[in-house]
């Protein structure tokens, strides 16, 4: 009898430690075939509907009016007090969001991200130049977790030596509900005292802290980069207040590290379980920058789920959703839905058609860093497998203990250089 064979619904649980060993597909395949919006008993808090087919996905992600982030965008219930103090971009809806995504889109848009190639080249370079002479060492430390930050910084305008610092409070943010990494674990009765911070977490008044010495650095000095975006561009004819600037800086920090991380981790990672697609790949070049680089997105879906909140009645997936329930997107389910993917559970770096959900389901909230995120993607892989001749796993990667990004702590491996 197989996995999915010997699960029943009632049996299902979609808690921190059941995604601390690995994604259990076996449960999201049985939602999607028997209840593909099913309703859960959180026991943190208010309960949610899981929205678990690809179709639903996308439907839910397109519809604002009908489900709202303004409620809140993880599955944490929010009074009006912390949703008036956490509240970012990610927390709004048109015409607020348009806005402020205007804010800082530019510099995200396709034309001007193929304009950093270069600078991706010369910055993948160093990161590979720097890790692979250790010919053993932590993936994650050593490469996955470079890129993207020495990118962001350039972006932000933040100095160089200060991305250690960044990563560092990411993590605790990130990790609140893993021992290993939270201050203060989310759900424990000491958090409470951050209960208005994101997260729940302490780390972020250090990263508001740091935001303000570097916005006060912009103020006087003016650079071309976010950080003076932020202080100095007007929205509805007003500058962003404190608060604003807070969960937008920190929202940057947060989400333009972590998706690429977890992405360039986990694609090396199932390379490393899949040598036919490595061998590929090194064949086929071209389909690192083609079909290569969305499978890996798709099979590495950095972020598992987000949450909205009905603001009407609706039927959805044959159930009645009430106005004022928390629905529950499941990317990492949509991304390996059977009735668009054929044979999801396998890797295949020539998988086409790929319209993987990794950055959302389309619609207002569709991840601005996309097309950033993707170019990390291509460049790392296309300069690295052509220098390796062998990578191997030394250990177990081990995974951060949280429902809501697939996050891998670290991945010890050995490499041969060609």
């Amino acid at each position: 009898m197989s996995v999915l064979e010997g699960l029943r619904l009632e049996d299902v649980s979609l808690e921190n430690d059941d995604f601390a060993e690995r994604i259990p597909h076996e449960t999201f395949q049985l939602l999607r075939r028997e209840a593909p919006v099913w309703w859960y008993d959180w026991p943190h808090g208010r309960g949610f509907w899981c929205v678990t087919r690809h179709a639903d996905v996308v439907a839910v992600s397109r519809d604002t009016k009908t489900f709202t982030s303004e409620q809140g965008a993880n599955l944490e219930d929010l009074d009006d007090e912390q949703r008036a103090a956490r509240q970012s971009m990610l927390e709004t809806d048109p015409p607020r969001h348009t806005r402020l995504r205007g804010l800082v889109g530019p510099p995200f848009t396709p034309r001007t991200i193929k304009a950093y190639e270069l600078v991706l080249r010369e910055l993948t370079a160093a990161v590979l130049d720097r890790a692979l002479p250790l010919g053993q060492f932590d993936f994650v430390e050593e490469v996955a977790k470079q890129l993207p930050i020495r990118v962001l910084a350039r972006l932000l305008g933040t100095p160089d030596e200060d991305t250690d610092r960044l990563i560092d409070w990411g993590d605790r943010m990130i990790g609140n509900t893993d021992p290993e990494l939270a201050d203060v674990l989310h759900d424990s009765p000491e958090s409470d005292r951050y209960r208005m911070l994101p997260f729940r977490s302490p780390a972020a008044l250090e990263l508001f802290e740091y935001g303000h010495r570097l916005a006060a650095e912009r103020r006087r000095k003016p650079q071309d980069d976010l950080v003076t975006k932020l202080v100095h561009t007007e929205i509805d004819g007003e500058r962003l207040s404190e608060r604003e600037f807070d969960t937008m800086f920190l929202l940057l920090v947060v989400a333009g590290n972590e998706t690429t991380r977890q992405a360039i981790a986990h694609g090396m990672l199932a390379l490393a379980e899949h040598r036919d697609q490595w061998r590929r790949l090194l064949d086929e070049p071209e389909l690192t920058w083609s079909a290569g680089a969305d499978e890996i997105l798709r099979w590495s879906s950095p972020v598992l789920h987000f949450r909205r909140t009905a603001t009407r009645d609706v039927e959805l997936g044959g159930r009645t959703i009430a106005a004022g329930d928390k629905v529950v997107i499941w990317y990492v389910s949509a991304n390996f839905d059977e009735a668009v993917f054929e044979d999801p559970l396998r890797f295949d770096v020539g998988r086409r058609p790929n319209p993987h959900v990794t950055f959302g389901g389309g619609g207002p909230h569709y991840c601005l860093g996309a097309h950033l995120a993707k170019l990390e993607v291509q460049v790392m892989f296309d300069m690295l497998l052509p220098r390796l001749a062998d990578l191997e796993l030394t250990g177990a990667p081990e995974r951060m203990r949280t429902n809501f990004t697939n996050a891998l702590k670290r991945m010890p491996v050995r490499v041969t250089a060609e």
